[in-house]
C-alpha cells in the first residue's frame, strides 16, 4: 500500500527543463540508477510529444498545461530488506495529469490493473475451480472521424444485446475499448474482451464456435457486414498464455504513434473520446478493475513489494525537457 512520507517536495514549484536543479556533471539518470524504472524516459517522452501537440491549439491549451505537469517529480524510497537481504526502490511520490490520451497516465493506469487482476486470480481460482479463460476481440466497420462516438455508442448497445443471450456462456468479463488508426486512415474502434467460463464449457452443447461467435456478434450489432471477429481459448495452466491475454485486454485504448505522427486524428480523438468510459467489467468479475484512479492507485502500478524504509531519505527524478531523461536531484532541498 501506499506509504505517505513526510519529506515532501512541492512538484509543481519546481520547473523540469530549469537545469539549475542538476549537477550536470555528476548528476545520475534514472535509467542508469534503477533499470526497472528506465522506461520512465520513454513514456515520458511521449507526453511531452502530445503535449507540444496540443500546445499548438489554443482550444486544448489546458491540456497542454497539464501534460507539461504530468510525472515532472518522481520520488523514491528504498524497501526493508526482503527475506534474501535485498534491497529494491519503489515509487512513493508523484503526480499525474489525468488527461485521457496522456501515455503516461495510461501505462500506470494499465499497470495497475494487471496487479489488481493477478492479485485477485488466486481467490477467483478458489471460488470456482478450473475455471477458464477465452479472449474475443469484436470489431466493426471503420466509421469516420466524425461518427467515432455515435459507433462506440452502438457497439455498447450492441454488447448489451449480446451478453442477454440465452447461450451467453461467460460467469464473468473484462471489457476494454481501444481506438486505433485503420489502414484507410479512418479510427478502427474495437472491443478486448475476456471471458472465464466454467471447464465444463468446452465440453458441452453450450460450446460456441467462431462462426457463431460472429453471427452473434452481427445479430447483436444488426449489423451483417461484419466479417470478423477473433476468438481465443486461453490454455488451462499457461501463465504466459493467460499474462499475454491480460496484457492485450488491458493495454492502452490508443497507440501513443497514431496520435503523434498525426495532430488531425488526434483532436478528433480528443473531441469523440470526451468522458467515455474504456473498462467494463461483469459477472464474477464486476468491480475489478478501475477506469478512473487516484495518483496513489498510479503509483503502485508495478511497485516492489515491501515496506519503505522510513529512515531513509526520498531519492527524487526530475523530467529534463531538453535531453528527454530523468536526472537525479542535485539535493533534497530545492529552493
Amino acid at each position: 500500500m501506499f506509504t505517505q512520507i513526510d519529506n515532501t517536495v512541492d512538484f509543481f514549484a519546481v520547473k523540469s527543463s530549469d537545469n539549475s536543479n542538476f549537477d550536470t556533471e555528476t548528476a545520475d539518470f534514472l535509467s542508469n540508477w534503477s533499470e526497472k524504472d528506465a522506461k520512465w524516459d520513454f513514456h515520458r517522452s511521449n507526453v511531452q510529444t502530445i503535449g507540444e501537440i496540443y500546445g499548438t491549439t489554443a482550444k486544448y491549451s489546458k491540456l497542454a498545461n497539464r501534460m507539461n505537469s504530468c510525472s515532472t517529480c518522481l520520488g523514491f524510497g528504498m524497501t526493508n530488506p526482503d527475506a534474501n537481504g535485498e534491497i529494491k526502490p519503489k515509487l512513493v511520490e508523484a503526480k499525474f495529469c489525468h488527461v485521457r490520451h496522456c501515455p503516461g497516465c495510461q501505462w500506470r493506469r494499465s499497470l495497475r490493473n494487471h496487479r489488481r487482476l493477478f492479485t485477485h486470480l488466486p481467490t477467483l481460482e478458489a471460488e470456482l475451480p478450473g475455471m477458464r479463460w477465452i479472449f474475443l476481440t469484436l470489431t466493426v466497420k471503420n466509421p469516420v472521424m466524425s461518427d467515432l462516438r455515435s459507433t462506440i455508442a452502438a457497439m455498447n448497445a450492441g454488447w448489451k444485446r449480446l451478453i442477454q443471450r440465452k447461450d451467453w456462456p461467460a460467469l464473468g468479463w473484462l471489457r476494454a475499448v481501444e481506438v486505433t488508426k485503420g489502414q484507410d486512415g479512418n479510427p478502427h474502434p474495437h472491443f478486448h474482451v475476456m471471458l472465464c467460463v466454467k471447464p465444463s464449457y468446452f465440453k458441452g452443447r453450450g460450446y460456441i464456435k467462431q462462426s457463431a461467435w460472429l453471427q452473434n456478434w452481427r445479430d447483436a450489432m444488426r449489423d451483417q457486414s461484419i466479417f470478423k471477429v477473433h476468438i481465443q481459448v486461453v490454455k488451462p495452466k499457461s501463465g504466459g498464455a493467460l499474462f499475454a491475454a491480460v496484457v492485450e485486454t488491458l493495454k492502452y485504448s490508443f497507440k501513443p504513434g497514431d496520435i503523434m505522427r498525426d495532430p488531425a486524428f488526434l483532436f478528433g480523438m480528443t473531441e469523440q473520446l470526451h468522458k467515455l468510459r474504456f473498462l467494463s467489467t461483469g459477472g464474477v468479475l464486476k468491480g475489478l478493475l478501475k477506469d478512473k484512479m487516484s495518483n496513489a492507485e498510479m503509483i503502485n502500478g508495478d511497485e516492489s513489494e515491501g515496506d519503505i524504509d522510513q529512515k531513509k531519505s526520498i531519492t527524487y527524478f526530475f523530467w529534463n525537457k531538453k535531453i528527454r531523461r530523468y536526472k537525479k536531484a542535485k539535493s533534497e532541498k530545492i529552493d
